[in-house]
């Protein structure tokens, strides 16, 4: 029973790693528990034993995948080595990368489960509340460095450009998705560093 015990965490965490990329690519309807657990390769009882519902499934995946998305960050938006633009334009460029070793398929995780999120889902939103928010932090810190040193214009509120910034972001990986092709990300690049992120006049 002790060995038992012991091998649970690692089917869990091997549902919820795999869990990541079904639910990017087949989507929260259509990722039903039988489609999870065949691609993580554990027997359909392991996902009743480890999640109470699929809402809840989701909201675990949700902060794995914000977790990657927190690592990209970390490598660009809080590089204090880089001028403010340029962690904006490198955050968006490594972004680009990954969309682009997808083929342009598959948008965002953050974006696509804001669309497909049931209604009556408050778990689900309560988490999708709590990841834009924290994206939108992470953008509006940067503008503001980016504004004290002079790089950004300061007559437009930090918080109103982080929440632009993600609103447009999802926009257009949303298109990119639906034409699988890299001109709307190109587009909003820009638009985005030719008038929002431009220097005090």
């Amino acid at each position: 029973m002790y060995l038992l015990a012991m091998a649970r965490p690692s089917l869990r965490e091997k549902i919820i790693e795999s869990g990541v990329q079904t639910l990017h690519e087949r989507g929260y309807s259509g990722s039903g528990v039988r489609e999870i657990t065949a691609d993580a390769g554990v027997p359909q009882g392991c996902f009743t034993n480890h999640f109470r519902s699929k809402e809840a499934f989701a909201s675990v995946v949700l902060d794995r995948y914000h977790q990657r998305t927190q690592a990209i960050m970390d490598l660009t938006l809080r590089d204090e080595r880089l001028p403010a633009v340029n962690r904006l334009r490198a955050y968006f460029d490594e972004v680009t990368r990954w969309l682009e070793e997808a083929g342009w398929r598959y948008g965002c995780l953050v974006g696509n489960l804001s669309l497909e999120m049931p209604e009556h889902s408050e778990v689900l939103r309560s988490h999708l509340i709590e990841v834009c928010r924290s994206l939108t932090d992470a953008f509006a810190d940067v503008v503001r460095v980016g504004q004290e040193q002079g790089e950004i214009r300061l007559d437009l509120d930090a918080d109103d450009v982080a929440t632009f910034l993600l609103a447009s972001w999802e926009g257009a990986m949303m298109r990119m998705k639906v034409d699988r092709s890299p001109q709307p990300i190109e587009q909003f690049k820009r638009v985005l560093f030719a008038t929002v992120l431009q220097p005090p006049r």
